[in-house]
C-alpha cells in the first residue's frame, strides 16, 4: 500500500542489482476480463492462469485453490520443492479463483471462505505483488511461503539446516557435525531490521520484500521465520501472524502488498520497500480491505528530550487494529510515521527496546497529527536511578551479556556458546560480559554475584532490581543475599511458547524488585556479600527447555 510506515534507518542492506523498470500508470477504469494481445497478459491452461509480465517472469496460479504453481524467470523454474506449491499457510482448500486485466495490471483474486488473497502483475516488471485479507480465525492463514526448488540457492546460513542432520529440539532445531546449530527460527533479524529476505547466486536473485506489517503483531522488535533451506529446497516467508513468543493478540484485515521479486542478482529495487512503495495503481482494483493513501494519516513529532544518546530510540503506534513505527532522529528525536489508518493509538517511545514513555494520539484520514517535543521523565528510565552497582544497562534487551548476540541465531547448546555457568565479582570490569544472558532452572540456576559495601551502605536497606525481557515456563528469579531469602515473586504475563531456544528474547519486559533489609548485609566491609539468583517455577521440562528467563539488567540501588 502507499503510505506505509517509514523505512527505519537500521536495515540489512545489499548492493542493488539490476531491476526491471516499474510501470507506474494508474488503472483507467473497471477491470476487463480478456487477455492482452501483447506479451504482457494471461492465458488459461485448463488448471492454471498463466501470467506473462512481459519482462522475464512468467508465473502460474491454480484455478482450484489459488496456489502459486510455477515461477519461471528467464526460462528457469524456481517454484516448488517436495511436491508442494507456494501458498497461504500450507495451502488453501477449494477456492473461487478469478482473473482480470486492465491496461498494465493483471489481478488474480482468490476467495476461500472469509479469507481473500490476491496476486498482481505489472507490465514490464519481474515482480509478483501479493495481498492477504484474513477476516477471522476460521482460517489459520498465518503466512505466505514461497517454496523454491532444491539446488538453486544452497547456503549454510544460521537459518538453514541443509547440512545439519541431527535433530536436537522438537522437529525444527538441528545440529551439524561440528556442533553448530541451525534452524529456520534463527533469522537474527527483528522486523525493524530488514526490508527483504532471499537468496542470490550473483546472477539471479529471488527475494520476498515484506509488507509494512500494519496488521501483523509483536511490534518493531519482533522476530519470526524469514527463510529456511533443506535438502528438498528452500522457503521464503512473509509472516502475517506468528504465535512463537508472541506478545500481542492477532490482528485481522488486509496485509500487503508484499512482493516476490526476481532480479539479475542484486537486491530488489528500493522502490519496493515498505515506506517507499507506492501502489496508487491498485487503488481501483477492488481489493477487499484496501485503503488508499488518501484514506490514511500521519503522526509527526518535533523531538524527544531526556534521551540517552548512547541508544537508538523508536516511536511506535499500536491499537487492536494496526501497528506502525518509525525511528527517532539521533540529533533531536524528530520522527514521522506516515500511512497510518485512522484511529486512536497508543504512542510508545522505546529506548532500545524498553518502553520509557506512552501517550495517546488520534489519526485522521488525510491529516497530520503534530506533537510537541516529548519530554521523557527521568524516572521513566531505570538507568537514571542511582545504583551502588549495576550489571548491564536498562534497554529492554540482554545486549552485552554473555552469549546474548549468539542467541539470536543459535541454540543455547551450540558449540560456539561460552559456558552458561560462572559467577561475577562486582568491580572486576567484566561484570556484564561474564554474566549469562539467560538463566534456566535446570542449567545455571544459582548464579552468584560477589560485592562489597561500605559501612554506611551496609547500615541501610536497599532495593535490588532484576529486569527481564521474556521468560519460558513461568521462570522468574528468587534471590538470596547472604542468609536472607526473598519470597518467590509472582510470574508476570509472558508468551507461553518457546522463546530462548528459538532465537528470541523479546517478550514482555518486566522488573522484579526486592526490598533487602539492612540486616541482610555483612557488617565486615572487607568481606564480599553474596547474591544468589535462582530460577523458580513449577513448569518446564529439562535442560534448555526447563523454566528460564532472559536478563535485561541487574542493579542494587543506593
Amino acid at each position: 500500500m502507499s503510505g506505509s510506515a517509514p523505512r527505519p534507518v537500521r536495515r540489512r542492506t545489499f548492493v542493488l542489482g539490476s531491476a526491471a523498470a516499474a510501470g507506474s500508470a494508474a488503472l483507467a477504469g473497471p477491470l476487463a476480463t480478456t487477455a492482452s494481445a501483447a506479451s504482457f497478459g494471461y492465458t488459461d491452461d485448463g488448471s492454471n492462469y498463466v501470467i506473462d509480465t512481459g519482462a522475464n517472469l512468467v508465473f502460474k496460479v491454480s484455478k482450484t485453490n489459488g496456489d502459486l504453481t510455477s515461477l519461471v524467470y528467464k526460462g528457469t523454474e524456481y517454484q516448488g520443492y517436495g511436491g508442494k506449491n507456494s501458498h497461504v499457510e500450507s495451502g488453501l482448500g477449494t477456492s473461487t479463483v478469478t482473473i482480470a486485466q486492465s491496461g498494465s495490471t493483471i489481478l488474480v483474486s482468490v476467495a476461500y471462505g472469509t479469507l481473500k488473497h490476491y496476486y498482481a502483475a505489472r507490465s514490464g516488471e519481474n515482480n509478483v505483488y501479493l495481498w492477504t485479507n484474513k477476516a477471522d480465525t476460521s482460517v489459520s492463514a498465518t503466512r505466505y511461503i514461497v517454496r523454491v526448488k532444491a539446488g538453486l540457492f544452497l547456503n549454510d546460513e544460521p537459518d538453514s539446516y541443509t547440512y545439519a542432520p541431527t535433530t536436537i529440539e522438537a522437529s525444527d532445531v538441528f545440529q551439524k557435525s561440528d556442533g553448530q546449530t541451525r534452524s529456520k527460527h534463527y533469522s537474527k533479524l527483528r522486523v525493524i531490521d530488514y526490508d527483504y529476505v532471499g537468496w542470490t547466486t550473483g546472477s539471479v536473485g529471488l527475494w520476498v520484500v515484506r509488507s509494512n506489517h500494519e496488521k501483523a503483531s509483536g511490534g518493531p522488535f519482533y522476530r519470526s521465520l524469514l527463510r529456511h533451506q533443506s535438502a528438498d529446497g528452500g522457503g521464503l516467508y512473509e509472516i502475517l501472524y506468528y504465535g512463537e513468543n508472541q506478545t500481542e493478540a492477532q490482528r485481522f484485515g488486509l496485509q500487503g502488498p508484499y512482493v516476490i521479486a526476481l532480479t539479475d542478482g542484486g537486491a530488489p529495487s528500493s522502490s519496493l520497500y515498505p515506506g517507499t512503495l507506492s501502489t496508487s495503481w491498485a487503488d481501483s482494483l477492488g481489493i477487499s480491505g484496501y485503503v488508499a493513501a488518501s484514506g490514511r494519516g500521519r503522526v509527526a513529532g518535533v523531538g524527544i528530550s531526556g534521551r540517552d544518546t548512547a541508544y537508538a530510540y523508536t516511536v511506535g503506534l499500536a491499537n487492536s487494529d494496526a501497528q506502525y513505527w518509525g525511528s527517532a532522529r539521533a540529533s533531536d528525536g524528530y520522527y514521522s510515521i506516515t500511512g497510518v489508518l485512522p484511529g486512536t493509538y497508543t504512542l510508545t517511545v522505546f529506548k532500545g527496546e524498553l518502553a520509557v514513555y506512552t501517550t495517546s494520539v488520534t489519526v485522521t484520514a488525510g491529516g497530520t497529527t503534530t506533537l510537541n517535543t516529548i519530554a521523557i521523565p527521568s524516572s521513566n528510565d531505570p538507568s537514571n536511578a542511582g545504583a551502588i552497582w549495576r550489571i548491564g544497562n536498562w534497554d529492554g534487551t540482554p545486549s552485552g551479556f554473555k552469549n546474548a548476540d549468539l542467541m539470536t541465531y543459535a541454540h543455547p547448546s551450540d558449540v560456539r556458546a561460552s559456558a552458561w555457568t560462572g559467577n561475577v565479582v562486582i568491580g572486576s570490569g567484566s561484570e556484564t560480559s561474564a554474566f549469562p544472558a539467560y538463566i534456566w532452572k535446570d542449567v545455571n540456576s544459582g548464579l552468584l554475584v560477589y560485592f562489597r559495601l561500605t559501612a554506611a551502605q551496609a547500615a541501610a536497606a536497599h532495593t535490588l532490581r532484576i529486569g527481564v525481557t521474556t521468560a519460558y515456563a513461568n521462570g522468574r528469579p528468587q534471590v538470596t543475599v547472604n542468609s536472607w531469602v526473598s519470597s518467590i515473586p509472582s510470574p508476570p504475563t509472558q508468551p507461553s511458547t518457546r522463546s530462548l531456544t528459538v532465537g528470541s528474547y523479546r517478550g514482555n519486559n518486566n522488573t522484579f524488585t526486592y526490598s533487602v533489609p539492612a540486616s541482610a548485609w555483612l557488617t565486615d566491609t572487607s568481606q564480599y556479600n553474596v547474591l544468589k539468583i535462582d530460577v523458580v517455577s513449577g513448569s518446564g521440562t529439562t535442560a534448555f527447555l526447563s523454566a528460564g528467563t532472559s536478563i535485561d539488567a541487574i542493579d542494587l540501588l543506593a
